[in-house]
């Protein structure tokens, strides 16, 4: 049984005023995922992720297809008792502090008063909220609320849980502490679906993705398996490299990018390995600063993708949808 299967799942909204005319927002998308899985939906903006997302949770309902969660059809009562969501950009009571919303929501879930308090208190801690907690939400930067939705969407312990964007907004930190929190609950057997237009968030999380690109799903499996991520060259940073060591080693290098007085950028081909030239340079006395494989970046793929598609996805043979 997958966590979550889609089958030809399609969805077309009327747009225009006086001829209203079937936009096609996602087009015939099948797609399945492991249970315990961290699946990454990935796709630039507008490429139909949140549509996806909400048809998954029958906040809005498909055109053609179906979808199922965690073996039944996606909108049971069964099934929203047994999953959790973050919306792209959470919306919550104002006036409510972090406590009194969760509280509240717990109490929604069934939680007893002492249950309540017990887990509201743990995961305003797991999602760093500390003394703001009792602080009125409208007093929360963008960031803040994140971490708030966060941990509305596993209060209830969810086994499956659909994040929309979950890094959107947070610093440098929030966003190491949020990618720690998802990969416990992965070792907890959770199932976590989030999208994001970051490929960083998915190298880092992720054991597959699925790329959507105008709405169609262009690409899906590992990232190491996705040809369009292949390594085709390395970036080797070094430091107290004097210029003329540097070179002795010039026809071994592609391309020099002065950084300071003694620190480069050196771009290598593919087929250079840079483990020889690392010793040598650091036989000269210099210092390794980083080293990164140089790959075609998500948004590269992304613009390839959605170039390769209709400038519009109107169809007139389209039905609008009743």
């Amino acid at each position: 049984m997958f966590a979550i299967a889609t089958e030809a799942l399609t969805k077309d909204f009327a747009i225009g005023f006086w001829r209203r005319r079937p936009y096609r927002a996602l087009d015939g998308l099948t797609l399945s995922v492991e249970q315990g899985e961290v699946f990454g939906f990935l796709g630039p903006n507008g490429a139909g992720k949140t549509t996806t997302l909400k048809l998954l949770l029958q906040l809005i309902f498909p055109t053609a297809g179906r979808a199922e969660i965690l073996g039944k059809p996606a909108g049971t009562v069964d099934v929203k008792r047994r999953i959790g969501y973050l919306p792209e950009s959470p919306y919550f009571y104002d006036y409510l502090t972090a406590e009194e919303l969760l509280t509240y929501f717990a109490g929604l879930m069934g939680y007893s008063r002492a249950e309540r308090r017990r887990r509201v208190a743990s995961l305003l801690d797991e999602v760093g909220i500390g003394a703001e907690r009792r602080l009125q939400l409208r007093k929360f930067s963008k960031g803040m609320l994140q971490r708030v939705g966060i941990a509305q969407a596993i209060l209830n312990d969810p086994e499956v849980v659909f994040l929309d964007e979950p890094m959107s907004g947070l610093d440098p930190l929030g966003r190491r502490e949020v990618r720690n929190l998802i990969l416990r609950l992965r070792e907890r057997g959770c199932t976590v679906f989030f999208s994001s237009h970051v490929l960083a968030d998915a190298e880092a999380l992720c054991s597959r993705v699925a790329i959507l690109a105008g709405g169609r799903l262009v690409a899906t499996g590992r990232m190491s398996d996705i040809q369009a991520f292949q390594v085709r060259g390395w970036e080797l940073v070094v430091g107290n490299l004097a210029g003329p060591a540097l070179e002795k080693y010039r026809s071994r290098i592609q391309r020099v990018t002065p950084i300071a007085d003694d620190r480069f950028a050196l771009e290598l081909a593919q087929e250079s390995p840079p483990d020889g030239l690392l010793r040598d340079l650091i036989a000269e006395g210099a210092r390794l600063v980083s080293l990164n494989p140089v790959r075609h970046t998500l948004e590269d793929y992304f613009v390839e993708q959605v170039q390769k598609q209709p400038h519009s996805r109107m169809d007139d043979g389209v039905k609008e949808p009743q």
